[in-house]
């Protein structure tokens, strides 16, 4: 999470990264007075700015010529203003946010891949929503002068478009040298005098391999059917593209209030009589959306990134969070369908949930961002062979073993909290525990005595207004003490984040909607 000095006004942007958002936020206590955040007013009042700026997905085109448009915003812009919308009307049964909801929905359903006819990697044009650059490996396709694929440099690290490849003469004539300089992230690669003979020493693909992960995370792929002898690419400079990918946790969070509509909707005879076809038709549309990632789940409630798949670690297990982001839909359908599938999926993701969970001295859950026991948190080596290798893209990678960060933790709290409820997962002792992560270790006091946040579930490292502004996304531990909702609203009357418009585009602040909404839900 970015760390932004305070200003007057907020800011709000997500980062490309998607998880979270860095903000600019105000931390002068006279002003601790402007904003009610409790009130239905704010949220109507910011909810309209935000539909100034596009209502369904501005940032979401039909083609690939917007980057931001490109970064998985749906999931971490549009996903949080739908989940307000849900959150309002559970406080207020008013439905002009189940409307609102409508109007949302139906733009974001507009843009899912088979609608637009565009493909994942694969070649498939599936019913959810892709993302590329800057979370996919990148690829860079060095040809020869007539234009025959010769050698693929593949780079893992993320942002990879911001790299350039740069090809010149080697000292031998059947020699070439490559430069990578990503400018995102300041990192410079050169391989000298590389070639495309196997059984030479300085052939590219082994060499590189040999020098993997490195700084940009470098992997190279012979492209050619037949090796000819004295192959060298084009002189010049290339670029990198990234491969298109549907993340199984953009799916659950953009799906999530989706699915809750419908769980509303068919849940009240009221509501059946005036929205049953849309109900109908969402959850249709979530039960496709979750289908995609079938492949991917497996029986110990965890997700995995299938090897070969274009991501940093493909063939290991999915961070917590992103396999319980899609574990908020199946809680969900679970209860809108009875689906015994869904149920059976919920349970299982919570007892993996549940093996995460350590309690420390104060009688608080701690948890890890990478499973523990996974291939990430141990950490895995070269085996000397990619078809051997655990990962195609980072043929080693680990130990990581961070602390589950609060923004990514707020899924898993989000996650656990809706599936105790519909008592498909948890106990009550899990609930209280919970709480007291963010009561004990979350929340603190600084010298003056005013609230201030930890970045991650084990404390420690105190975060700024930025990661401040993140704190209501774990208001559904507040059944279990008010104490969450006390000290969450103290945080945004110390730093008072607002909403700002660029022009007449309201920008990307779907997440502060749906902190306004939890600070209304919970009062």
């Amino acid at each position: 999470m970015p760390d932004i000095r305070p200003s007057r006004r907020a800011v709000l942007r997500l980062t490309a990264a998607g998880a979270v958002a860095a903000t600019s936020l105000t931390a002068v206590p006279a002003y601790a007075d402007e904003i009610d955040y409790t009130a239905r007013k704010t949220f109507d009042d910011w909810d309209r700015l935000f539909q100034q700026g596009g209502p369904g997905q501005p940032d979401q085109p039909n083609d690939n010529t917007n980057r931001d448009g490109r970064s998985g915003m749906l999931a971490w812009s549009q996903s949080y203003v739908l989940l307000g919308l849900v959150r309002m009307y559970e406080k207020y049964r008013d439905t002009h946010y189940l409307d609102r909801l409508i109007d949302n929905i139906d733009q974001v359903l507009s843009v899912r891949d088979s609608e637009r006819g565009v493909q994942d990697y694969r070649g498939l044009s599936l019913p959810a929503w892709r993302a590329d650059h800057p979370y996919t490996t990148g690829y860079a396709t060095l040809a020869d002068g007539n234009g025959q694929p010769l050698l693929d440099l593949r780079e893992a690290l993320s942002y990879a478009e911001d790299t350039t490849i740069t090809v010149t003469a080697g000292t031998r004539p059947d020699t070439f040298t490559v430069q990578l300089v990503n400018t995102f992230n300041n990192r410079t690669v050169t391989h000298t005098d590389l070639c495309l003979d196997p059984a030479s020493p300085d052939y590219a693909v082994s060499r590189i391999y040999a020098a993997a992960p490195g700084p940009l995370q470098l992997t190279a792929l012979d492209r050619r059917a037949v090796p000819r002898a004295g192959d060298v690419p084009r002189l010049g400079s290339y670029p990198m593209h990234c491969e298109p990918v549907i993340f199984a946790v953009h799916t659950g969070m953009i799906t999530y209030p989706i699915a809750s509509f419908a769980r509303i909707v068919l849940s009240s005879p009221t509501l059946r009589r005036r929205y049953l076809r849309k109900a109908i038709e969402y959850l249709t549309a979530c039960r496709e959306a979750v289908a995609v990632h079938d492949w991917e789940y497996r029986d110990g409630g965890y997700l995995i990134w299938p090897k070969t798949q274009p991501l940093a670690y493909d063939g290991c297990e999915q961070p917590l969070n992103q396999s319980v982001g899609l574990g908020q839909t199946l809680v969900e359908l679970a209860l809108a369908t009875g689906d015994r599938e869904y149920r059976q999926k919920v349970a299982a993701m919570g007892r993996m949930l549940t093996g995460q969970f350590t309690v420390d001295a104060g009688d608080a859950y701690l948890w890890h961002y990478w499973p523990t026991g996974g291939r990430i948190y141990d950490g895995f080596v070269k085996t000397g062979d990619p078809e051997t290798d655990v990962s195609i893209f980072t043929p080693s990678g680990g130990p990581a073993r961070q602390f589950e960060d609060i923004s990514h933790g707020a899924i898993d709290v989000e996650f656990a909290v809706r599936a105790f409820r519909a008592r498909l997962a948890f106990t009550g002792h899990d609930m209280a525990r919970i709480a007291r992560t963010f009561t004990q270790n979350v929340m603190a006091t600084d010298a003056d005595g005013l609230p201030v946040i930890h970045t991650t579930v084990g404390g420690a490292t105190l975060g700024g207004p930025s990661v401040a502004a993140q704190a209501p996304r774990w208001m559904q531990a507040n059944q279990f003490d008010p104490q969450v909702h006390a000290r969450c609203l103290a945080l945004y009357n110390r730093y008072q984040p607002t909403p700002e418009r660029d022009g007449q585009q309201a920008i990307g602040f779907g997440w502060l909607l749906a902190n306004v909404a939890y600070l209304n839900w919970a009062r």
